[in-house]
């Protein structure tokens, strides 16, 4: 195949639509806009959400909530994930991300959470621990170092 071989698909592309073309087309004399009114002017129609002078629905519903700007997320993991490393194995951020268990980093850094039991003897180095999780690593026999 070269590229001068390549074409559209059979009804790939739509003809544009040719208004005010005479009355046999169809879309002639109005251009399908109707008789007279807002619509049928130039520039006409109503911006989004409008309804007429009524209350938009936007506004009769309450506001809700809020974002905090000042709010950290932490990339996450539990403690029964870092089963599969071996005893005395110190695991940080790149050990993790390395096999898998981990995919990108949040903006704050790396949290332990204490979700499952943990039976390896390990050096762990993360950003934060809950308690749960220094509870367990510590029972295991292993450390923690918060950077």
């Amino acid at each position: 195949m070269r590229i001068n071989d390549l074409h559209n698909a059979e009804f790939a592309k739509k003809d544009a639509k040719r208004l005010g073309r005479g009355i046999g087309s169809g879309l002639g004399k109005t251009s399908g806009k109707g008789q007279k009114g807002q619509n049928a002017r130039s520039g006409g129609g109503v911006r989004l959400g409008f309804e007429g002078g009524q209350m938009p629905l936007l506004r009769r519903l309450p506001k809700v909530g809020f974002t905090n700007k000042f709010r950290k997320e932490f990339t996450t993991i539990n403690v029964a994930e870092l089963n599969r490393f071996e005893d005395e194995t110190v695991v940080d951020f790149e050990l993790l991300a390395q096999n898998g268990l981990i995919k990108k980093a949040k903006t704050a850094g790396l949290k332990v959470l204490g979700n499952g039991e943990l039976k390896k003897k390990l050096v762990v180095k993360a950003n934060k621990f809950s308690e749960s999780a220094k509870q367990k690593i510590e029972n295991a026999g292993g450390k923690i170092e918060v950077l």
